[in-house]
């Protein structure tokens, strides 16, 4: 990792929005599913993923998410059981309540919150398989109390035979009933749009590689979607009092994640710098992803040395993080002044795999800066928002007039004539009884 002062650093993150070949390829995918259903799916399927299926074995039944159990350690399970119990627990501090608030005019005001009917969880199958990821898309989604949760994911993991069995241990202790082996960006189009065997949903979440996530901007609008996730990223603020172990391997678990993934240390500290450069090539050595880190570390990392805290702070807020993490001598003191982070992580011992598979935060977290104007997934993205509105005739004889102003203020008389029609009618109705 290079070591650089601030004024000479500037990492430069663009939005992936695909090669014109990869874009006319999902263009062409998406409407094919969305013409031909079943029949486009399964031929995808067999084209692209290798698998030959027939329709009826798109749905992963419930007897092989129970068979999975027996292929993966008991440990596995008691681990993703308190996982699971963490993220639920810490989502429901989350939930929202409709609201009511009559006027003293007799008006009433209010929201009413309800669930998204149903949401599609995408689960990737490529480089790695991702059981935690299936916790924090469906916890969020039960907890706001979407009745109904698909999963969907490639047939065949990393290349293995068949779907990885801590995914679909992960799925059925998340209480899932509906899975699909299906991926790619013909996964997405069957969620959108729906097939003879897959009922569409209302919201597309989950990562996945450029053709996933090119199909998500295709098809953002007929249904909603979480992001369009970036490369993985950490930022570690340290000063003198960090341990340079702890940091370089924190570094390093997010740059094994895959080559344009971004570790970076800020640090008031020239001699933690150096240290954390060592610890760095020495670590890296005994990787079993040590080729991904590597390229990364190469290409987007960077330690980078400050004068003060407050100097690294603003570089820390113009970065804007997906995962920050604070160890200096008193993390609490300067929390507080971290404006853009999509998760911060306080003192040595709040490493950010912490977050990521156990604490209860979200780890889908926003990515490539968007820090700055977005947030974790939480029971928010599952949930919809009306507006109710009552008014009362005392309420629209007290305001008709300021209403009608604006209306034809903005040149709109139709708008207007729906108040003045009302106040004249009302108004003749009281002068014909008094």
């Amino acid at each position: 990792m290079k070591i650089v002062p601030a004024r000479e650093f500037d990492l430069k993150r663009e939005v992936e929005y695909g090669t014109p070949e990869q874009n006319e390829t999902v263009r062409r995918i998406v409407s094919d599913i969305r013409r031909e259903g079943d029949a486009a799916l399964l031929r995808y399927t067999e084209q692209l993923d290798r698998t030959k299926l027939t329709a009826a074995e798109l749905r992963v039944p419930q007897e092989e998410l129970q068979a999975a159990y027996a292929a993966v350690e008991p440990s596995f399970v008691t681990a993703i059981r308190q996982a699971a119990a963490n993220i639920r627990a810490f989502h429901e501090k989350q939930k929202r309540n409709s609201w009511m608030d009559w006027q003293p005019d007799g008006s009433l005001l209010g929201q009413v919150i309800r669930p998204l009917k149903r949401v599609g969880v995408y689960v990737p199958g490529g480089k790695a398989a991702y059981p935690s990821s299936v916790l924090m898309n469906v916890i969020p989604a039960q907890v706001a109390g979407v009745p109904e949760i698909v999963l969907v994911t490639p047939p065949s993991t990393n290349g293995g035979e068949g779907i990885n069995p801590y995914i679909l241990v992960a799925a059925a202790e998340a209480g899932v009933s509906e899975m699909y082996r299906v991926g790619g960006a013909q996964a997405i189009a069957a969620l959108a749009y729906g097939t003879e065997s897959i009922a569409p949903v209302d919201k597309i979440c989950g990562p996945g590689n450029i053709y996933v996530a090119l199909a998500k901007r295709e098809v953002y609008g007929a249904v909603d979607i979480d992001s369009i996730a970036g490369p993985s990223e950490i930022v570690v603020l340290a000063d003198d009092t960090a341990n340079p172990v702890y940091v370089a391997a924190d570094l390093l678990s997010q740059a094994e994640h895959d080559e344009m993934a971004s570790a970076i240390l800020v640090t008031t500290s020239a001699v933690l710098a150096e240290a954390v450069q060592a610890e760095v090539r020495q670590q890296l050595e005994a990787l079993p992803r040590r080729d991904i880190a590597a390229a990364s570390v190469e290409q987007y990392g960077a330690i980078i040395v400050v004068d003060s805290l407050d100097e690294g702070i603003d570089v820390v807020n113009r970065l804007a993080p997906e995962h920050l993490e604070i160890m200096v001598q008193e993390p609490m003191a300067y929390a507080g002044r971290i404006e853009n982070a999509g998760a911060i992580f306080l003192g040595p011992y709040s490493s950010e795999p912490v977050g990521d598979y156990f604490a209860g935060p979200n780890h889908i977290i926003p990515t490539n800066g968007t820090a700055r104007f977005s947030s974790p997934v939480d029971v928010d993205d599952f949930i919809k928002k009306s507006s109710l509105i009552y008014y009362s005739k005392e309420a629209l004889l007290q305001n008709g007039a300021a209403i009608i102003e604006l209306a034809r203020h903005e040149g709109l008389e139709g708008h207007a004539r729906a108040i003045s029609v009302r106040l004249e009618q009302e108004g003749k109705a009281e002068s014909d009884n008094g």
